[in-house]
């Protein structure tokens, strides 16, 4: 698993407008259909992921004119059903959207080609589109395990007046592979559905891409599926692809969890994909739900959300949306007849039923359903949400940002179809705001921090606190505080509470215990550790709740909360935090020696400031606050006054 990762504070509030990314479904077999097609197709709105670089890489590889236009447009120049490259070994990433159809198109196509994957393609099923197309006469060859990929195609041998049946019921892009394949035969090919099929409104797209190519399929039902003898494609000109009705979900899920209105354009009423339906799955749950023609729109109802009872045959992709929504929702939703989720990027029932248990919901699993109950207050998991390399669960468990600080593990595989999801959820949401204060040792932001927090109702991190609880930590637990493996796992286990004034660890006050100089001298050491830095940083990420936080210490602004709504350094004189820290220690029963106290604090500048990670200087769009000859009152007013001035609340 990747080590990056994205924190997420706790969202407040989602309201805005987000256009979206075209729709992977539509872009992939638009560009598939476009290579096959005779004459110049003019791709506008394309959406630029992993799977469409994937397909537009294989297709140049076949020897298909592709040309970026620009602004998201491409020119494909068609070969009119005859790939120019009759021999190729192509790697098709994780991208199902363009594996399935091209192993239908190259088998019917009469080359010799080599389809491979990442490890998790070659799990990924495909046997049911091979038998399919066995039975029109292709050759093809596992290369790894029967029924999986890679695979091996060669010249096929086409059988007249052929029929083909093909399994309903694990993935739509079985038969729509065949489908878009079947004018390369030349013959009327009739294909029966055996079984229930599922996914139909992906087969929907599918029909309605390949009409606008000018292939008319003659369905009977959702049964029996024929393409006449002598149908080919001919280029429309310009095709504009629809927004993604998936990416969709989110940003609607946003606005029925958040508040609202959050408005999605690029899809709407008038779509031809089947997740448009999402809405009305939202709007069971009580979501005020809005569309136009090309647009949809979501708010949250008055008395929250409810849960629901959903077969979600008809929506799989979007539907897992629904299952993190239902961690706000009253009551427990269960999603059914969601086998196909088992078969995608990962096992999507199995991984979606882990990382919600890890929130604290109650989650039940089977072959096709979900069933999820949520809890009042949801967990921070430290280890953070796992998301399997699969776009879907990333954007999904975006949405658990409501209820809880949030670690996401490998945020960019987000890439396959929405690369820039999180800069456009940023964009909608509100989170909880904070309020930087870093300094040296003694400057008194510790003191005004806690008396701005408290002037605000917010809540206040010491994080100086976390790295003297863990320099006392270490000490307990005999651990060198040089031994920085030793050290980073104490911290990563610290059971630390901040109850007003009180600090605990391991439910016991130790105040005072922290500030002694040995101590103190410690958590300057063990700062100084990148492994201890590392495992103290979701710690302190976690204090970032509703209303808000006042968080103070070296790197605050820099580091810990980059995205704080106000950074202020506040400093002072070293001979007058000398003198402050003096009277602190006498006053506390301490003994303290002046002129061995300014040494120290003349040290410890030097060694913060000279760390090689996240060293003490003040950030560019920090306030410099000198407290030398402010009282502390005097202080807090300023801070207070910057803050309302930020419009923090």
């Amino acid at each position: 698993m990747s080590h990056e990762f994205l924190d997420l504070p706790q969202l407040l509030s989602a309201a805005g407008t987000v256009r979206l990314p075209g729709s992977k479904s539509i872009s992939n077999r638009v560009l598939l259909l476009a290579a096959l097609s005779a004459g110049v197709t003019e791709v506008r709105d394309l959406l630029a992921s992993d799977d469409t670089e994937r397909m537009l890489e294989a297709l140049q590889a076949l020897g298909v004119g592709v040309e970026s236009l620009g602004d998201e447009a491409w020119r494909i120049t068609g070969c009119g059903g005859v790939f120019p490259v009759k021999q190729a070994e192509l790697f098709l990433g994780n991208a199902g959207t363009a594996f399935r159809p091209l192993t239908a198109a190259l088998a019917l196509a009469g080359g010799d080609y080599i389809l491979k994957g990442v490890p998790r393609m070659h799990e990924r099923p495909i046997g049911d589109l091979v038998d399919g197309l066995r039975q029109l006469g292709a050759d093809v060859t596992y290369l790894g395990n029967d029924g999986y990929p890679p695979l091996h195609l060669k010249p096929a041998s086409i059988r007249p007046g052929g029929s083909v049946q093909v399994r309903g019921d694990v993935s739509s892009q079985f038969l729509t592979g065949l489908l878009m394949a079947l004018p390369l035969t030349g013959e009327t090919v009739t294909v029966d559905v055996v079984g229930e099929l599922i996914s139909k409104p992906y087969i929907e797209i599918t029909l309605a891409t390949m009409a606008r190519f000018g292939v008319t399929v003659v369905r009977d039902g959702w049964q029996r599926f024929t393409v006449k003898a002598g149908s080919h494609y001919v280029s429309p000109g310009v095709v504009y692809v629809e927004g993604d009705a998936s990416s969709a979900s989110y940003f609607l899920a946003l606005g029925a969890i958040g508040g609202g209105p959050v408005r999605v354009e690029g899809v709407g009423r008038d779509s031809i994909q089947g997740d448009v339906k999402f809405a009305d799955a939202l709007a069971q749950m009580g979501a005020v739900i809005e569309m136009g023609p090309n647009w949809m729109s979501a708010q949250a109802p008055a008395g929250g959300l409810q849960a629901v009872d959903l077969d979600c045959n008809h929506i799989p992709d979007a539907a897992m949306t629904l299952a993190t929504a239902a961690l706000f929702a009253k009551g427990t939703t269960v999603l059914r007849n969601i086998a196909s989720w088992r078969v995608k990027e990962t096992d999507r029932i199995a991984a979606m039923a882990n990382e919600l248990r890890k929130l604290g919901a109650e989650v039940e699993e089977g072959e096709d359903f979900i069933r999820v109950t949520p809890v009042d207050r949801l967990a921070s998991p430290p280890e953070g949400i796992d998301t399997y390399d699969d776009h879907r669960m990333a954007m999904c468990f975006s949405l658990a940002a409501f209820g809880t600080p949030l670690r996401i593990n490998d945020p960019k595989c987000v890439a396959k179809t929405f690369p820039d999801y999180f800069q456009r959820f940023a964009g909608v949401t509100r989170a909880a705001p904070v309020i930087a204060i870093d300094g040296p040792s003694a400057s008194g932001k510790g003191t005004v921090a806690g008396r701005v927090a408290a002037a605000l109702g917010f809540a206040y991190l010491d994080s100086g606190a976390l790295y003297r609880l863990t320099a006392l930590a270490a000490h307990r637990a005999e651990v060198d505080w040089a031994d920085e493996a030793g050290v980073a796992s104490i911290a990563a286990e610290l059971d630390v509470e901040f109850i007003g004034e009180d600090i605990r660890l391991n439910g016991v006050a130790v105040g005072d215990a922290i500030r002694t100089e040995a101590i103190s001298a410690g958590a300057s050491k063990v700062a100084a550790l990148p492994a201890v830095r590392e495992a103290l940083l979701f710690r302190q990420r976690i204090f970032n709740r509703a209303p808000g936080l006042v968080g103070d210490g070296r790197d605050m602004g820099s580091v810990v909360f980059p995205q704080a709504v106000l950074k202020v350094f506040l400093t002072a004189s070293a001979e007058a935090r000398a003198d402050r820290r003096y009277k602190q220690l006498i006053g506390k029963g301490f003994s303290a020696n002046l002129p061995d106290l300014l040494a120290d604090l003349r040290e410890r500048d030097a060694r913060d400031a000279q760390r090689s990670v996240a060293p003490l200087r003040q950030e560019a769009d920090a306030k410099l606050l000198d407290t030398t000859s402010l009282s502390i009152e005097e202080a807090v007013q300023q801070v207070l006054d910057w803050a309302a001035e930020a419009a923090v609340q």
